[in-house]
């Protein structure tokens, strides 16, 4: 389970995720179904 511990002041982009990289910093990457929703049959 994730536990928020800081506040950084980001604004968030739909289609994006968003993580800490090794360096410490917060990084986005394209997620592979980001941002489309499902169609209705």
């Amino acid at each position: 389970m994730a536990e928020k511990i800081a506040k950084a002041g980001i604004k968030r982009a739909k289609g994006y995720l968003y993580y800490l990289d090794k360096q410490g910093d917060v990084s986005r990457a394209k997620m592979a179904r980001g941002g489309r929703r499902k169609k209705k049959r």
